[in-house]
């Protein structure tokens, strides 16, 4: 599985992710300040799954019809890294083979799926 960790995100989420064994692209290492047109094209046509904080990724995919590989949208109270990790942890212990093709929202409270339309 291929993640792209946005820059609001951050380093220690991506550095976990490739413990983990996952392949990673870093956004903050790797192309920071890259504009969200641009991470959007680069994550749908690399197969990349989004991991953003950003909310305007589910307008360019819900208002403006952008199509993408997943999306991983936290919205979390508590946004420090340990805190993203566990959240994270959780989704995937528990739903890794329904993440891809997917908007998905995850808060406090819950996980909230989306299958995408092409």
């Amino acid at each position: 599985m291929r993640f792209m960790v946005d820059e609001c995100i951050g380093p220690n989420v991506a550095n976990w992710l490739r413990e983990e064994g996952y392949e990673v692209f870093s956004v903050y290492e790797q192309e920071r300040g890259l504009d969200d047109d641009k991470i959007l094209e680069k994550a749908y046509t690399e197969e990349w799954i989004l991991i953003t904080s950003d909310k305007d990724f589910g307008t360019k995919v819900y208002r403006e019809g952008r199509p993408h590989k997943g999306i991983i949208l936290l919205r979390l109270d508590d946004e420090r890294f340990p805190n993203k990790i566990k959240v994270l942890r959780e989704l995937l212990n528990r739903y890794k083979n329904k993440i891809k093709d997917r908007f998905i929202v995850v808060t406090d409270h819950g996980i909230r799926f989306s299958l995408i339309k092409e």
